[in-house]
């Protein structure tokens, strides 16, 4: 059974969702944006029958808390900084990780901090080339180069509505059957007072990912983690050329694509979950 539990990392209070026998091994959840701990809702019950799954909500998102008079800094570095000490807080000595979207460089940097802890890597839609990033990104580009009004107002355009059923929806062949409480939920979470800004900030710091990769891809050949990539084929942020590039560093890389979008989780949860189930178990993870 699902259990929602609170810890204290630093000050930040982070909520996350645990599951299955704490002596079986353990995956880590790594969500991106814009969602939280929720987009795993119908996989962590499916990966608790062999794991101990436990899924955070990064700091900025879903129902994990950030007092404003500790003067959280929102990048990367502090969110993978929280989570790296969440790791440590909850004693989890060796485990695996499923990335997603931001929940990558997250997962990759926690990676580069705990690397002998790292017993594989599922990266769904979590991208680490630049050979995965699709012309969606020339316009944060811009905005990184010059954070201008001008382009500021279509990556403001990136925490409203239409965007976040967009990311649901797009690349779907049965967008109908995408549950509307996921991007409702995920919507009235960005809506929150001061969000919007902590997601602008998020936005502009993303360049630091890129500015990273080098640095992944040395962890990658170094130490060698199985690494499965299972994609949605027809997602507009990172496309499928992302994961075959996980083979340019990690030859034993197991690639897979179903034909879905952004979240491939919502319309191809029993594909992806037999695909993750495999993998785990081939590689004793």
């Amino acid at each position: 059974m699902v259990v929602l539990k609170k810890v204290n990392v630093d000050g930040v209070s982070v909520f996350y969702r645990e599951d299955g026998e704490v002596k079986s091994p353990t995956i880590l959840l790594l969500h991106g944006f814009p969602s939280s701990s929720f987009q795993f809702r119908n996989l962590i019950p499916k990966l608790a029958t062999t794991h101990h799954v436990i899924a955070p909500d990064l700091p900025g998102f879903g129902f994990t808390g950030v007092p404003a008079q500790l003067n959280y800094e929102y990048n990367f570095d502090s969110l993978a900084g929280t989570i790296t000490s969440f790791t440590r807080i909850l004693n989890l000595d060796t485990f695996a990780i499923y990335v997603f979207d931001y929940g990558a460089p997250v997962g990759f940097r926690l990676a580069l901090a705990r690397p002998d802890a790292i017993t594989a890597i599922i990266s769904q839609n979590g991208n680490a080339f630049e050979a995965g990033l699709s012309p969606f990104w020339d316009g944060l580009r811009k905005y990184w180069d010059d954070p201008s009004p001008e382009n500021l107002a279509p990556i403001q355009a990136l925490t409203k509505m239409e965007a976040t059923r967009f990311q649901y929806l797009h690349g779907e062949a049965h967008p109908d059957a995408v549950p509307p409480e996921t991007y409702h939920l995920d919507q009235a979470l960005l809506d929150r007072p001061g969000n919007a800004d902590i997601q602008l900030k998020l936005s502009f710091d993303y360049q630091t990912n890129i500015a990273l990769y080098p640095k992944f891809h040395e962890y990658f050949r170094t130490h060698q983690p199985p690494l499965l990539a299972v994609w949605g084929k027809n997602d507009p942020f990172f496309l499928p050329t992302g994961a075959d590039a996980f083979k340019t560093v990690l030859p034993k890389a197991e690639i897979h694509f179903v034909d879905g979008g952004h979240f491939p989780l919502e319309n191809h949860l029993e594909e992806v979950y037999d695909i993750i189930s495999k993998f785990l178990s081939n590689n004793g993870a």
